[in-house]
């Protein structure tokens, strides 16, 4: 029984140690780092730019894209707007038409080939020297461009990410989005000040268009796979926070589990590629093992976790009052605090549309956001081991 404890306690403790280092060791370390990176006073720099936006069945949201997008403040001459249509059978290309006038460039052919051989079928028609990748149902503020564009000053600077924000006022959901957002730009904000960003919102993201990898078509997570190839090639990967895009979540978890779930099948694939993607310095594949391919691997170190906590009530380790082996009544604790997290989480699922204490019910979806993104994840898991997840990704609404 001891030898059981011990490889229970074992394994316990280093899921959890798995956990609190991927969500706060990883960032917690990363903020303590020396910065390398020096913010250098420079005179405003304005390459050429090609904005080009991918859009399939996107009639309702297009048109409010497209004015969002000839709003954007930079020199006249100097911005291309690219769009393309490939495979719409909603009539997005028709909205898209009479702003040609104006300066859009149209794309579109009836066959559908997914996200990325629209893109690549884009890329030779766009004249920038910087292509600043969007969807269509994100928004810039004015300067987004000129905030994008500028880090190019350095020669060294092979892409830019700038910050993904959410709109406010679409529930617990939303809030829990938008927080989950500025922890991410936080972490993404001390990599870029230490050696480069690994992480990259694919609706707002730029790179010169010299050093640009075409994606393979089955590469489900393309915009982090255009990141780790830029990497590669030895440039930087700079975050500009100020850089803003706006989006709405999706109308629902269970739409929003759909999203996510994709995203993390394209993990999954990442990870299974790692020889093909990861760069070699040792700095930047810390970088990356911490903040893309633990997050992921999460939701197996809760089941163990759990698991263990259960076994070790169950089979209790002999000397009480240990509690590095969970012995009574430390495991029984940890058991009852699990389960309470879990319960918090499935009320808040049954919350989601209620109204009420908006304190209260941010307080159940928080363990709620939590819990969906690891199932998410694990469902990821599941459909990247059969295949399930294509390059034609499943069109989720936005709010």
């Amino acid at each position: 029984m001891t030898v059981l404890s011990f490889i229970i306690a074992m394994f316990f403790w280093f899921s959890v140690c798995a956990i609190l280092y991927t969500y706060f060791g990883y960032p917690i370390l990363i903020w303590l780092m020396p910065s390398f990176n020096k913010n250098n006073s420079q005179s405003i720099y304005t390459p050429s730019v090609t904005l080009l936006i991918a859009a399939y069945n996107e009639k309702n949201v297009i048109e409010e894209k497209i004015k969002n997008s000839l709003a954007i403040e930079y020199p006249k001459g100097k911005l291309q707007i690219l769009l393309i249509t490939d495979g719409s059978n909603d009539g997005t290309e028709q909205v898209v038409k009479p702003f040609e006038k104006l300066g859009i460039t149209l794309l579109h052919q009836p066959e559908r080939k997914g996200k990325m051989a629209a893109i690549n079928r884009a890329m030779p028609y766009a004249i920038g020297e910087i292509i600043v990748f969007s969807d269509a149902n994100n928004f810039y503020k004015p300067n987004t461009i000129q905030k994008l564009a500028q880090p190019f000053v350095d020669p060294q600077v092979g892409a830019v990410s700038g910050s993904k924000t959410i709109e406010k006022g679409d529930g617990e959901l939303g809030n829990s989005e938008g927080l989950y957002w500025k922890y991410e730009s936080f972490i993404k904000k001390q990599e870029s000040r230490v050696s480069s960003c690994t992480s990259v919102a694919g609706e707002i993201l730029a790179i010169r268009k010299n050093l640009y990898s075409t994606p393979p078509n089955h590469i489900i997570n393309d915009d982090f796979f255009s990141a780790m190839q830029t990497l590669r090639q030895g440039y930087k990967l700079v975050y500009v926070e100020d850089a803003k895009s706006t989006e709405r979540i999706s109308p629902s978890a269970k739409d929003e589990m759909i999203r996510r779930r994709r995203i993390n099948a394209g993990r999954y694939q990442a990870i299974s590629m790692s020889f093909r993607l990861l760069p070699k310095n040792p700095i930047l594949i810390w970088q990356i093992v911490s903040h893309k391919y633990l997050r992921p691997l999460v939701p197996f170190f809760m089941i163990i976790v759990f698991i263990l906590n259960l076994f070790a009530v169950l089979i209790p380790y002999p000397r009480p009052n240990d509690w590095l082996y969970l012995s009574q009544p430390f495991g029984l604790i940890l058991l009852i605090l699990q389960t309470i997290f879990y319960l918090m989480a499935i009320v808040g699922m049954k919350i989601e549309k209620q109204q009420g204490n908006s304190r209260l019910r941010l307080l159940f979806y928080l363990p709620t956001f939590l819990v969906n993104s690891n199932f998410a994840a694990l469902q990821g898991f599941f459909q990247f081991i059969k295949g399930g997840q294509g390059h034609l990704w499943q069109k989720v609404e936005r709010r």
